[in-house]
C-alpha cells in the first residue's frame, strides 16, 4: 500500500472569474489539496455559488476579502487580471509568505520587463521578481519538484506551443508556422465588452490582433525562437474552447510517419495532458477536459497540425493544477482524471 500523500492548504486570490471558478471546482475535488480560502473584493462575504452557480450545494466556502492571512497557506493561486497579479505578489512578499505561488495571469511569463508595456499596457511593478518564476507548460517545461514560483501559460500559447513543440525539437533549422485559431467568449473574461456581447458574437467569426497577439512572444520563447510564427486569432460563436490549425511546410525527405513518431515520443500516452488523434481533433471532445488534443494531416509536403483545448482548463485552471502536482512531486494528472 502506498503511504498517504500530504495535504497542502490552498488559497485562491481573485477567484470570482471564469478561470477562478474552474480552479475552485478542481481543487475541491483534489485528494491532495485543502482549499481553505477564495478571495474576491466584489463578492466578499458571499457564498462562492453567487459567482459560480454550479458550486451551489458542493461547498461551504464563502469569498473572503483581500486581508486574509496568507502565511497560513502552503500554496496560493492567483487568478487576477493581467497587471493585478504582480500587485498581489507584491503583497504576498510584504507578508513574508514563503509558500508556493501559481500565477494564472501573464504577469510573470516573461523575463524581459519591456514586453509588459508593449503587449499588456502596464509597467511591471516588480521586474526583479521575473527571474524567480518558472514558466510551467507542463508537458514541455515542467516545474521541477520544489519550485516555489510558477507562471501558468496563456490559453492560445498552450495550444500552439504544444502543437509545434515536437517540430521545434526535430526539424532542421528554423521553420515557418502559419496558425489560425478560434476561441470562445469566455477567453475574454467575465467582464462584458462590445466584442463579447452575445448578439455580436453569436453566429459570427471575427479576427482580431492579427499577427500581433500578446501570446506570440510567449509561444516563440517556449519554442526557442526556432518557429517563425504568423498567428491569426479569431473569436468563435461559442462559450469555451480553442480550436485551430498550424500549417508548416516540411523539408524534403520528412514523411508524415516520421512526424507522427516525433509527436508520439514527445507526448507518451498516459503521462501528461496531451492526446494524439489519428486525424484533426474536434473541439467538442476537448471542452470540459484537462487535455490538449492534437492531430496531423499532410499532403505534398504541407503538414497541418490541428489542436483543440478548453481555454478555462488546459488553457488555465487544470494546467495550474498540473503545475502544482509537478512542483509537489505528484503525478501530473493527479486530481484531474480518475484513479490518479
Amino acid at each position: 500500500m502506498n503511504p498517504p500523500q500530504p495535504i497542502v492548504r490552498a488559497a485562491i486570490l481573485h477567484g470570482a472569474g471564469y478561470g477562478g471558478g474552474e480552479l475552485v471546482r478542481l481543487l475541491l475535488a483534489h485528494p491532495g489539496v485543502d482549499l481553505a480560502a477564495v478571495t474576491s473584493r466584489t463578492f466578499a462575504g458571499q457564498h462562492v455559488s453567487v459567482a459560480h452557480p454550479t458550486l451551489l450545494g458542493q461547498t461551504d466556502l464563502h469569498f473572503s476579502d483581500d486581508e486574509i492571512d496568507v502565511t497560513r497557506f502552503d500554496v496560493v493561486f492567483i487568478a487576477a487580471e493581467h497587471g493585478q497579479s504582480a500587485k498581489a505578489v507584491q503583497r504576498l512578499d510584504a507578508t513574508g509568505y514563503a509558500g508556493t505561488i501559481v500565477d494564472l495571469s501573464a504577469d510573470f511569463r516573461f523575463q524581459d520587463a519591456t514586453i509588459y508595456p508593449q503587449k499588456f499596457k502596464f509597467d511591471h511593478p516588480i521586474p526583479e521578481r521575473l527571474p524567480d518564476f518558472h514558466y510551467g507548460l507542463a508537458e514541455v517545461t515542467p516545474p521541477p519538484v520544489g519550485t516555489r514560483c510558477i507562471a501558468n501559460p496563456g490559453c492560445f500559447a498552450s495550444g500552439i506551443a504544444l502543437a509545434l513543440w515536437p517540430l521545434a525539437q526535430h526539424l532542421p533549422g528554423d521553420f515557418d508556422a502559419y496558425v489560425t485559431a478560434l476561441t470562445g467568449a469566455s477567453g475574454s473574461g467575465a467582464r462584458p465588452s462590445a466584442t463579447t456581447h452575445f448578439p455580436t458574437r453569436d453566429g459570427n467569426v471575427r479576427a482580431y490582433k492579427i499577427l500581433d497577439h500578446q501570446h506570440q512572444p510567449e509561444i516563440e520563447a517556449a519554442l526557442g525562437h526556432r518557429a517563425h510564427l504568423q498567428f491569426v486569432p479569431a473569436s468563435g460563436p461559442w462559450t469555451r474552447g480553442i480550436w485551430g490549425t498550424a500549417h508548416v511546410p516540411l523539408p524534403d525527405g520528412v514523411s508524415l510517419n516520421t512526424v507522427r513518431g516525433w509527436y508520439a515520443a514527445a507526448y507518451p500516452a498516459g503521462t501528461g495532458a496531451v492526446r494524439l488523434w489519428e486525424t484533426l481533433p474536434e473541439l467538442r471532445a476537448s471542452v470540459g477536459t484537462p487535455f490538449c488534443d492534437l492531430g496531423l494531416a499532410e499532403k505534398d509536403g504541407h503538414l497541418v497540425v490541428g489542436f483543440g483545448l478548453d481555454n478555462l482548463l488546459k488553457g488555465a485552471a487544470s494546467q495550474a493544477v498540473q503545475n502544482l502536482n509537478l512542483a509537489m512531486g505528484w503525478p501530473s494528472l493527479r486530481g484531474l482524471v480518475p484513479n490518479v
